[in-house]
């Protein structure tokens, strides 16, 4: 049996992201979140990105408007209960994460499978917090969400054969392309893109060459759509030191590890394009412009 009906925890950038791709897949999602106004700024988002779209001409004005039908905010965890799957899309907290986990276990035993965006956290750990850990997978999804085609389906240790097929299926009908990867710290993309990033900030922190030499240098250089010190404004910084922390706490190797002015940026609550100022700043349309002072 496909999903049907999607529970999205979290309204941020992703979750949101995630609940318009669903949707507009056909899919009918409960977006949760236990305060209200993360929800009203996810639906803004959402009605920007859909927006987008219909210039573009991927959809129709008529399209767009069915898909925000087809999303449903909600403050009440216990409305989730009608879902087939659930993704989580939350901080990227082990503890935040392990006790939602162990309460959609509880409360949601039919669903099919309990999956985490996690992009550094180990599926492992999270499903020990559950009963049921052959029903945790990861379904590891890139940002723009509506766009990036690519979803990682994290294999945890007790993973079973049937989530990873039911995960796997979910990510096709809503127009992706599933990846199987082991459950390892940075799971393949990641684990192959950090370093890149990583050596382009310390580049930049070393004053060896501009931020938009950097950027221009691999971009027409050598055919990428978006220069490193970009591209980790558009992750968002948070995001990426987490995932540095993660990747150099499992393997140990300097090349993971996050260079001081990442660090200095994030604690001074510079996390790219989704805060106005990263290695650009931005403008509300999210447009570089200015200089990193």
């Amino acid at each position: 049996m496909s999903v049907s009906v999607l529970g999205v925890v979290g309204a941020g950038l992703m979750g949101s992201g995630i609940a318009e791709a669903a949707a507009e897949s056909g899919k009918h999602v409960l977006l949760y979140e236990p305060a209200q106004e993360p929800l009203d700024r996810s639906r803004e988002l959402m009605s920007e990105s859909l927006t987008r779209a219909v210039a573009r001409e991927k959809l129709t004005r008529e399209e767009a408007d069915s898909v925000l039908d087809h999303v449903v905010s909600t403050t009440r965890l216990e409305d989730l209960r009608g879902a087939d799957a659930v993704v989580e899309a939350v901080t990227e907290d082990v503890g935040v994460k392990s006790r939602l986990f162990a309460t959609l276990d509880e409360q949601l035993p039919e669903a099919r499978f309990l999956a985490s965006n996690t992009s550094s956290i180990p599926i492992a750990q999270l499903a020990a917090a559950t009963r049921h850990p052959e029903r945790v997978v990861g379904i590891h999804f890139f940002s723009p969400v509506p766009s990036m085609r690519l979803v990682e389906i994290v294999v945890g240790l007790d993973t079973s054969a049937e989530t990873v097929s039911a995960a796997e299926e979910f990510a096709s009908d809503i127009g992706k392309r599933p990846i199987r990867t082991k459950d390892r710290s940075g799971f393949i993309v990641n684990m192959l893109l950090v370093p890149y990033l990583m050596a382009a900030v310390r580049m930049y922190e070393d004053g060896f060459a501009s931020r938009e030499d950097i950027d221009e240098g691999m971009r027409l250089g050598c055919g990428h759509p978006m220069g490193p010190l970009a591209l980790c404004d558009l992750i968002g910084l948070d995001v990426l030191y987490a995932v540095c922390d993660s990747l150099y706490e499992e393997f140990k190797r300097p090349e993971y590890a996050p260079p001081p002015l990442l660090k200095r940026l994030v604690v001074s609550g510079h996390h790219g394009r989704k805060t106005g100022r990263g290695f650009y700043e931005y403008t509300s349309s999210g447009r570089p412009t200015g200089a990193l002072a």
